[in-house]
């Protein structure tokens, strides 16, 4: 069955065409820095807005009118197979990502679960090996169902916490059969609401022990896939264990983790905790845990997790640019966590909203070159920093300087002149930047 009638493979055409549905930026085999823009971007479609999002919201009940509905849970599931599919090969998009909720519905026991899980991945295999699409990771929805209500790993009930191990053992298995090149963790409600009934150290033990398991479990099974954890500070829970990538990042090394995970970072997060994206990936890159990005933006008008295309370029090219001077991204990707709005209800917005966001990236990661190759902002920072270079700078660099050296320096009374951070004229000169390209 054909899902979208009305839409054939999404070409590029440059920025010339008026053509809605036809790529301006995105050229995937466009080199860029030496790589192709398909090799730098590694797009991915996130299974859980594009096909089964309904564009309900807490107001309203969904407005979206999808070829694929069907009155029976498996049957829908089966067609959203298949949908995916035809439009992966229509956008031009090699990667997706699912949760194993959003595959196959869940049945009256774990039995059935897993058995619905088995049938719908038969699918996804043989779809996979047809049609050349790649799995860039897949994770465990262990915060929808009710069970849930106080956490998977971090539960206050054992029971909870055993099913979520089973669970996750054959979420990683899936992994595995599809050859994931990541393993998201995702602790939708992993974290408290109160202190007052909460023993936070047993919860974060317990969380550890979960994580060491799944190591042990993907070792012993042969699953290569790189482990990420995907940080958010708040939503569903008022404080969640995983709130940035600085937080996350000091639970990994307490629990001697570190080496077994990277972070997928995604840009709505970011703003949750009080960050950009950009910030974000600073972090981790620095830290050497730079590992996939989930990519969509925020309304700063409104508190919560919106999830909108990305489309402020501004936002794009900074991600970009982290992104190009961190080395890339891996086996990670640029995965659109997004969802149309709810007024955009039709198939073919779909189509014109992963356009939106793909040119989005094309653009950003095109000015992000430019910036690089020009060093339009390298030779400001490296002219910021020159004190250091030599006499006590250079001492404090090099580990020489001392308490006493630096006080014996400063009885030297030298006038100290700060000069001007220029923050204005930077971002006039990052405004250049992005029109030019």
């Amino acid at each position: 069955m054909t899902y979208f009638k009305n839409v054939g493979k999404i070409a590029y055409e440059g920025k010339g065409s008026d053509n809605p549905l036809a790529f301006k930026h995105y050229n995937p085999k466009e080199t860029v820095l030496g790589k192709t823009m398909e090799e730098h971007l590694r797009f991915a479609v996130a299974y859980w807005h594009t096909f089964t999002g309904s564009g309900s919201d807490p107001f309203g009940v969904g407005t979206a009118v999808r070829a694929w509905d069907r009155p029976d849970a498996m049957d829908q599931a089966k067609a959203r197979v298949e949908a995916n599919f035809e439009f992966l090969e229509k956008i031009g998009i090699p990667y997706y990502c699912f949760h194993d909720r959003d595959i196959a519905p869940e049945g009256e026991t774990l039995q059935q679960t897993n058995k619905n899980l088995d049938i719908i991945v038969d699918m996804l295999e043989s779809n996979m090996k047809s049609s050349g699409a790649k799995l860039l990771w897949n994770t465990a929805n262990m915060f929808t169902n009710p069970r849930f209500v106080h956490g998977a790993g971090t539960t206050s009930n054992a029971e909870v916490y055993a099913y979520a191990g089973a669970q996750l053992k054959k979420s990683l298995e899936i992994g595995k059969r599809l050859g994931a090149e990541n393993y998201v963790f995702w602790g939708g409600r992993e974290g408290y609401e109160t202190l007052l009934n909460t023993d936070m150290a047993l919860e974060l033990d317990n969380l550890a022990r979960l994580f060491h398991m799944a190591i042990a479990y993907s070792k012993e099974i042969g699953f290569g896939a790189q482990f990420l954890i995907e940080p958010k500070p708040k939503e569903p829970s008022k404080h969640q264990y995983d709130f940035d990538a600085a937080t996350t990042i000091a639970f990994l090394q307490k629990y001697d983790l570190k080496e077994y995970f990277k972070l997928n970072l995604e840009a709505n997060h970011a703003t949750l905790a009080g960050h950009t994206f950009e910030h974000e990936i600073r972090v981790a890159a620095i830290n050497g845990m730079l590992g996939s990005l989930d990519a969509n933006q925020g309304d700063l008008l409104l508190g919560w997790d919106t999830d909108e295309f990305p489309t402020d370029l501004y936002a794009t090219t900074l991600t970009m640019y982290e992104v190009l001077k961190a080395g890339g991204i891996g086996k990670g990707g640029v995965n659109f966590d997004a969802k149309v709005r709810r007024g955009s209800f039709e198939d073919e917005d779909l189509f014109l909203a992963h356009i939106a966001g793909m040119d989005s990236y094309a653009w950003g990661l095109k000015a992000a070159a430019k910036l690089i190759e020009d060093k339009v902002l390298d030779n400001i920072v490296d002219n910021r920093y020159r004190s250091f270079r030599d006499g006590i700078g250079a001492e404090i660099v090099s580990g020489k300087a001392t308490l006493q050296s630096l006080e014996q320096y400063a009885l030297q009374n030298n006038p100290i002149k700060n000069e001007s951070g220029r923050q204005e004229r930077i971002k006039l000169l990052l405004s250049e930047v992005i029109f030019s390209v």
